[in-house]
């Protein structure tokens, strides 16, 4: 009897090991060893070119803490990603409270929100190049309000907002998904008690629907905070670090770094802190934010 049960174990970790296998090895292969091979390279004076490598020990990191430019565009990227975070998850809750009502055409908006999701973080960035160079120039000269006539990409204050407004554009379909996707799964049977006890809807939504919620907020903002971060390819199109490298993310300062001035070894060191400082940032997040979460 026992040998049999042993055998049905055995059978179904077997199959299991089949469909997860394939997972494993694509993780191994492009997120585990690549992350190792930076952290070995990072402890060298490699410069991506020459074959000969040479043990230095912890000196990039030490040259690190006094780099102004790697700092300053970190700083640059946690106050975007910051900003970012917070109007793409308040504007794609209240999209998605919205489109959870009876709304006609509820599906097509929904369609309407999502598509600049689809569209890659290059062209998003030459879109919005041409608006703010064109399209809004031509709506000052007719409208004549100052909002138009703005410098977007020509001083640091306006390029970071621009950055801003075309992320936030860019990712408020996804997180409205995920909010939808939690609000129409909340109990009807809480909703209904809520509603016989003489609750408003502020009240329902506040008191219950949004403790309930908590589950999906953690994940939107985890994955909304990742993204900002990650901020590359748009950053690329949209202002390519100027003004005066004000608005260089930290991404293509280190890209910078290891590939144009040919320093991989410092890149990688670059590479490495950008990780743990992240990775330590979502943890607290996830776990500050796990804490609230309410279970029915």
């Amino acid at each position: 009897m026992m040998e049999g049960v042993k055998r049905k174990k055995c059978k179904y970790f077997f199959y299991e090991m089949i469909f997860v296998a394939p997972v494993m090895f694509g993780f191994l292969l492009v997120k585990l060893v690549p992350f190792i091979l930076t952290c070995y390279y990072s402890l060298t004076d490699w410069n991506g070119i020459s074959s000969g490598i040479h043990f230095v020990g912890i000196q990039n990191f030490i040259e690190l803490l006094k780099d102004e430019n790697y700092w300053n565009s970190f700083v640059f990227t946690f106050k975007f990603a910051a900003v970012s975070l917070v109007l793409a998850n308040v504007l794609g809750f209240v999209v998605a409270y919205f489109l959870t009502r009876p709304v006609p055409g509820r599906n097509l908006y929904r369609a309407g929100f999502y598509i600049p999701n689809t569209i890659g973080g290059l062209v998003l960035g030459f879109i919005w190049r041409f608006i703010f160079t064109g399209l809004f120039k031509k709506l000052y000269s007719i409208t004549g309000w100052s909002f138009f006539g703005l410098r977007w990409l020509s001083t640091p204050a306006t390029a970071f907002w621009g950055l801003v407004i075309v992320q936030v554009w860019a990712q408020l379909g996804y997180t409205m998904l995920l909010y939808i996707s939690g609000l129409i799964q909340l109990p009807d049977d809480v909703m209904e008690a809520a509603a016989v006890d003489g609750a408003t809807k502020v009240q329902t939504l506040f008191r219950i629907q949004m403790p309930l919620m908590i589950p999906t907020i953690t994940r939107a903002v985890f994955i909304t905070f990742l993204t900002c971060m990650r901020l590359y390819d748009m950053n690329l199109a949209l202002t390519a670090g100027n003004p005066y490298r004000s608005s260089e993310s930290i991404t293509m300062n280190i890209f910078e770094t290891a590939f144009n001035s040919n320093e991989m070894a410092y890149g990688c060191a670059k590479a490495v802190i950008f990780v743990i400082i992240v990775a330590a940032i979502s943890s607290v997040q996830s776990y500050l934010t796990s804490k609230k979460e309410v279970k029915l």
